[in-house]
Formats: C-alpha cells, structure tokens, sequence
C-alpha cells in the first residue's frame, strides 16, 4: 500500500474529535462546556467507523519515518470501545461544571485512542506519557489534601512507566536499529531475555497494575472524583492490555502473573471497607484473566482477552458509576456507614445488581461471555493450575464484587441515610450500560464478529460452561450465607488495609528523610565552607588588603631610602590612614598600578 495514499485516506488522526473537545471544552463555561462531554466521542466513533483495516498514516522526523496510525482489526474494536466509554463516562459526567476536569477527561480519552491507534514505537511512547498527564486530574479534580496527595503518588508511577518505556526503546535501538520501532512481537525476544524488551514489558506491566506494581490503581482510583474512576476504569490499564496483546502474545511469563493477579486481590477485597477499593482489587483481578489469555498466546486466548477487556468496561464501570452516585448523593463510601440505601435509589441499586451480575458471570450477562473462552482455554492448553486458579478467582470476585458491594452498600443494616436517588444523567449513563451488559450477554456473536480472530466460532452457552459457572456462582453464595450468618464473615469496620503500598509510602518516606539529611547536611558544609569562612576572609582582604600592603610597602621605601622625609612610623600611620580612607599619594598609586601591569603582563607571558 502506497504509504502516502494511506495517509490521505485516513484523513484526521481517529482522536482528532476527542482532542478537539478537550480543547474547546477548556475554553467553554456551564452547560457549553458539557456539551463536549457527549458530542466528541459520537463524532469520534463514526470517524472509526469510517477507517477501513489497513490504512496507515505516516510522517517524517528528524530522518525517521514514524507510523502515527496504524488500522487493523484489534485497533478499530478498542477505538469503538473508547469511544463507547467516553460517551458513557461524559452523559455520567455531564453536571460537571469544572471546565479543567471536562477538559482533561476528553483529553485522557484521546491519548487512549492514540495508543489503540499507534504504529510505531515513537508514536505508542508519545500517546503513552499523554495517559499519564491527562488522567491525574481526575484526582487531582477531588481537591482534598488525600486526594492532592494519591495524585502525586500516582504521576509518579506512570511517569516511571513512560521512562521505562522510553528506556526499552532505547536500547532496543541499539541493538536493532530503526526497526526496534515496529510495534512487532516482543515474545521471542523477551525469551531470549533482551533487556528492552524486559523494560517494555515492565512499563506495561505498570499500567496493567501488575504485582507489586498495582498499589496506584487502589490508592488513586478510591481518592478521585465521584466520576474520576468511570474515566480511569476505561483506559489506562485497557491501553497496557491492548499493548500486551500486540507486543507480547503467548510470553508464558504472562500467564504466571496473570493468576497471581486474579488471586492475590480477593483477600484483600474480602476485608477492606472502603466499597470503590473493593471495585479496584476486584478490577486487578479481572485484569489478570486477560493477562492470562494473553500468555496463554493462542487465537482463541488473545479473542477472550480483548473481549473481556471489552466487556470489562462496561460492567467495571457500571459499578464504578453506582458507588460514585452513593459517594455524590451521600457523602460516604465505606461499607460500615452505608446500607439501606435501596429504600430511596432503587433504580441506582438497580444498576449495581446488574453490574454485580455481569462481573461475577452470571449467564445472560456479558462477563460470562468472555471469562468462559479464558477459563476454557486454560483448561485446554494444559494450564491445570492456572486454570484451578481461576475457578477460585471466579468464585471470589462473585463474593466480594457480585455479592458484597450491593449488599453493603443497599441492604445490610439500615445506616439510616435517605438520600435521593442519582441524578438522571448518571441515571441514563448506567442504564446505557446495563443494556449493553445484557445485549452482550445474550448476543455474544455481536462482539465475537469484531475481535480479531473473531472468537474461533466458540459457543459460550454449552452445557459444561454453563453448569460449571453455575456451580461456581453457588458455591460462593452459599459459602457467603453461611458465613455472615454464623457472624464469621469478616464485618464492615472503619479500618485501613496494609498493602504493598505501605512499602512504597514507607521507602519513598525514608529516601526523602535521607535526600533531605544528605543534600542539606552538603549544603550546610558548603556555606560554612565557602560563604562564611572563604568569601568572609575574602571580603576580609578586600577592605584590608590594600591597607596592609601599602603600609609595607612605604615602611620598604623608607628603609631602602627612596623616602627620607619625616619620621617613618608617622608616616606609615598616615598612610595606613589615608589607604582605608581610599587616599593615596599620586606616586604610591601608580607605583602599585605599574606593579599589578607588570604581574598581569608576566602571567600573560
């Protein structure tokens, strides 16, 4: 294909729209300003309606030829699925009137776009740094000092994240020269242990929260906006799955950290308190499913990866949209201060059921349409401890994800709080997600026709899957029951939760402490060294000096006899006298002028 002809075809880059929005919504007050929230992301989803597989749009830099869009099948179906999230995110978002918080959403919508879009390497690192500036003010947007505070913490780690990448670029390039910018498989290189690969495979790992690298997802995610983590859901950590599709398929180091990561987050789930960090460890855990099915590497795998990355958004962000209607409506999420709220936001309760269902992959709705394919291909790859895992992990986000956010937050014991019910724009945003949560779980082959290998013909409504998830989903309400009627599950109590970012809290504390023991302690040495000691004597010199020197020098003149005139002593005192009162006899002066000529010119010598 004629690149340049590409180029035409193509057109405006597929996030021009969103881009624009964010722009213009900057400039624009009130309602005018919201308007943006809703009309950029349907003219955006019509303009990747538009791009047809294979259109490449390419520009030349410093000698370079960077791809900046690439169009193939995997590309268009995360631009559909952006844009869909936007739209969703922006009729949730539509009674913001900060125009900066408006502006910024669209903007972290765009760069999303961009990386689904990315043909190179350059391309990817730019669009990559964009996620990481764009969607801290959905933080940032909260203005409390929690909130200024996890925003910092979270800039740092996807700031870390473009260096990685930056750096595995490098020395990719090194090693392979320009073609180290082709968005190409990395898995065989990885293998063979290339350390830009590794680093790139760290910087996504970043962003896809994997372990011991996901206490941002937790720590920024519960101090943002009500409407904050409806945009954060949707695109950073899809980005890092949409980039783990493309550049590392089949790596089987993928599949280990994918089961760490749907295991690990249960137990934390299960005792913490606050409801939107249950919906972030119970978001890590979904996110290993797709990890795993991209480790795993085959077609069907990578199809239910990306469809559950779909899916993902829409029911992640159906909850993320109820628990962010209880914060607005009441002020408070923790578990231990919520329930009975259904008595007066049934339709918000609603929804929740709703999302409950899909996450925990209930049939009919649309988490059972993609978990199953990576279940199954587990299974069928020969991955039996993995797959074990994952059974476990289905049955545990139905239990803390499916179970206890909507029986918490609406039910349980009456807290008393009768707010009203959401807004009606959140309203319409979570039932447009509902609907796209059944639609999905009763016609699969809607998605699967899109995906990249388009599911393989795969049937999810057999009756091993469907018997098997059934048994799964009982078990876990069973256990549920029993255990919080016996009072042996763990109560909602005002308590904070000890994760690994205790750690980092705790290291990045103590390597300030000694930054700031080290430099000031350097900085105090410096000033006693120079500024009180040197520049003292220096200054010193500067008054006295010239007095010193020429009282000398007349006691030399008279002792050689080149002056004869009055008592030597008298006249050194006057002298000494005259030199700090800046008077100098005419021949003194230009003695010492010939003098400091004939040093200066002997050292120009």
């Amino acid at each position: 294909m004629n690149v340049l002809a590409a180029s035409m075809d193509i057109g405006l880059h597929p996030a021009f729209a969103l881009l624009l929005g964010g722009l213009v919504a900057a400039l624009l007050r009130g309602h005018f300003a919201s308007m943006a929230l809703v009309i950029a992301p349907i003219l955006g989803f019509w303009q990747v309606y538009s791009l047809d597989v294979g259109m490449v749009s390419s520009m030349s830099l410093f000698g370079y030829e960077i791809l900046g869009v690439v169009v193939d099948q995997q590309a268009k179906l995360f631009g559909y699925l952006f844009h869909l999230a936007a739209l969703v995110a922006g009729i949730y978002s539509f009674h913001l009137r900060d125009p900066w918080q408006i502006s910024m959403a669209l903007l972290y919508a765009a760069t999303a776009v961009g990386v689904a879009f990315a043909g190179d390497m350059l391309s990817l690192f730019l669009w990559w740094e964009g996620l990481a500036i764009t969607s801290v003010f959905q933080i940032w947007g909260r203005k409390t000092k929690q909130a200024e505070e996890s925003g910092f913490r979270y800039l740092f780690f996807h700031v870390t994240s473009g260096l990685l990448l930056l750096a595995g670029i490098l020395f990719r390039y090194h090693g392979e020269g320009a073609s180290a910018f082709s968005l190409e498989p990395l898995t065989n290189a990885l293998e063979a242990g290339d350390l830009g690969a590794w680093l790139i495979l760290l910087a996504i790992g970043i962003k896809a929260a994997f372990p011991g690298l996901h206490v941002w997802l937790k720590d920024g995610y519960a101090e943002a906006t009500h409407s904050g983590p409806v945009w954060l859901c949707a695109f950073t950590t899809k980005c890092a799955v949409c980039m783990l599709a493309r550049l590392f398929p089949g790596a089987d180091i993928l599949v280990t950290i994918g089961g760490v990561m749907a295991m690990f987050p249960i137990f934390y789930a299960v005792i913490e308190n606050d409801l939107r960090r249950v919906l972030c460890y119970s978001k890590i855990n979904q996110i290993g499913f797709m990890v795993v099915g991209i480790g795993i590497g085959t077609e069907l795998a990578i199809d239910g990866a990306i469809a559950h990355a779909y899916t993902h958004v829409l029911y992640k962000g159906l909850l993320f949209m109820s628990m962010g209607a209880v914060l607005y409506r009441t002020g408070e999420i923790r578990g231990s201060h919520l329930g009975g709220l259904y008595k007066t936001m049934p339709w918000t309760t609603g929804f929740c059921i709703v999302g409950a269902a899909s996450i925990s992959a209930f049939p009919l709705f649309s988490g059972f349409i993609s978990k199953s394919i990576i279940i199954t291909e587990a299974a069928k790859n020969g991955h039996m401890v993995i797959w074990l895992c994952l059974l476990f992990a289905s049955a545990g986000v139905f239990h803390h994800a499916g179970i206890k956010i909507p029986f918490f937050a609406f039910f349980a014991h009456d807290s008393g709080k009768r707010p009203k019910e959401a807004p009606i724009n959140m309203l319409i945003a979570m039932a447009i997600s509902s609907f796209m949560c059944v639609f999905l779980g009763c016609n699969p082959q809607w998605l699967y026709s899109m995906l990249p290998n388009g599911a393989s013909g795969y049937n999810p409504y057999d009756a091993t899957h469907v018997i098997t998830q059934f048994e799964i989903l009982l078990f876990s309400a069973l256990a549920f029951t029993i255990l919080n009627l016996r009072g042996k599950y763990p109560p909602e109590l005002p308590s904070v939760n000890l994760d690994l970012d205790w750690v980092y809290r705790k290291a990045g504390r103590l390597f300030l402490v000694s930054m700031s023991s080290f430099w000031n302690g350097l900085n105090k040495w410096v000033h006693s060294l120079v500024v009180v000691d040197f520049i003292s004597k220096v200054g010193a010199f500067t008054k006295g000096g010239q007095v010193h020197f020429l009282k000398y020098l007349n006691e030399q003149m008279h002792n050689s006899g080149l002056i004869s005139s009055g008592n030597s002593k008298i006249e050194s005192n006057k002298v000494e006298k005259r030199a700090r009162l800046g008077i100098h006899s005419v021949g003194l002066t230009a003695l010492v002028a010939l003098l400091f000529i004939g040093v200066f010119l002997l050292i120009a010598a």
